[in-house]
């Protein structure tokens, strides 16, 4: 009996669009020179291997922290280690905003009105077929929705912020990196 799989060119698409670029641009991302942001992008992902790591072998996540930065830095004074902790959680901000002008970027590759996706293209194609149409059936009879309503980064971002979102968006999907790279920088400020 044929697998019925709806998803498979959805997420190549996605992979090719979405995650593969946001890893390129996150990769010059992590490299640029932001102020009072001294070698934040090169700890970050230092940080959260410690944090994996540490959640693995069941350490505390003050314990997880204190090791870290014993290992990683050379701080030692809390208000500068509560101070990257604080540029860590700005930074990954910032990591958000650029996925989601990413993710914006490839919208229309993502979200086409492709029929052969429509559960009326696949009923009538199936119209013959008492098998798949009983696996449909059992399928619609399982499927369940949960809804859960989330407050969106976005809604929290200053004007200046949304405008650059909208121009990184921009952009990603006209291939102008020149423009990206500026408004990387951008937020880095």
């Amino acid at each position: 009996m044929p697998k019925l799989r709806l998803t498979t060119q959805r997420e190549s698409i996605f992979n090719n669009e979405v995650i593969s670029k946001f890893e390129l641009f996150n990769s010059l991302f992590l490299t640029l020179p932001f102020y009072k942001i001294k070698d934040t992008g090169t700890l970050l992902p230092l940080f959260f291997k410690s944090c994996e790591e540490g959640i693995a072998n069941g350490q505390k996540p003050a314990q997880i922290i204190e090791e870290f930065f014993a290992k990683f830095t050379s701080y030692t004074d809390r208000k500068d280690i509560i101070d990257l902790l604080f540029r860590f959680i700005q930074y990954i901000e910032r990591q958000v905003v650029l996925f989601d002008a990413v993710e914006d970027a490839s919208f229309t590759k993502l979200n086409t009105t492709d029929e052969q996706s429509t559960l009326a293209f696949i009923l009538k194609k199936n119209a013959d077929n008492k098998p798949m149409l009983a696996k449909i059936e059992k399928l619609i009879d399982e499927l369940s929705l949960r809804l859960v309503l989330t407050a969106h980064p976005t809604q929290f971002y200053p004007g200046n912020v949304l405008a650059i979102i909208t121009d990184l968006t921009k952009a990603i999907r006209d291939n102008d990196i020149t423009a990206m790279n500026s408004l990387l920088q951008q937020l880095g400020k």
